[in-house]
């Protein structure tokens, strides 16, 4: 099962999904991506940003094929803008 890696920084948030069992990386995206970046304009690190982050993982990995994932949190707090990163991608789809 692909693994859904999240990691914040103080202004950005980035998402990338791993097939561990192959060693690599499906794709990736942040809030910086282009498509991200006109929709939310001001902040890419607060909770609409990561909501917007989430829906777009979403489409993305069905594009994939991927349904399912394992989600990690990388260690941070299941709060604030990861917790609305992962209701966005549960919305979108993904299956944690």
């Amino acid at each position: 099962m692909p693994r859904l890696c999240v990691h914040r920084s103080l202004n950005n948030l980035y998402a990338q999904v791993i097939d561990d069992s192959q060693h690599k990386v499906l794709f990736g995206m942040s809030t910086l991506s282009k498509e991200l970046r006109a929709q939310l304009r001001k902040s890419g690190g607060n909770v609409n940003a990561a909501t917007a982050l989430g829906d777009a993982v979403a489409v993305q990995a069905q594009k994939n094929g991927v349904k399912k994932v394992c989600f990690d949190r990388g260690g941070y707090l299941y709060h604030g803008r990861v917790k609305a990163f992962a209701e966005a991608a549960r919305k979108g789809g993904l299956e944690f």
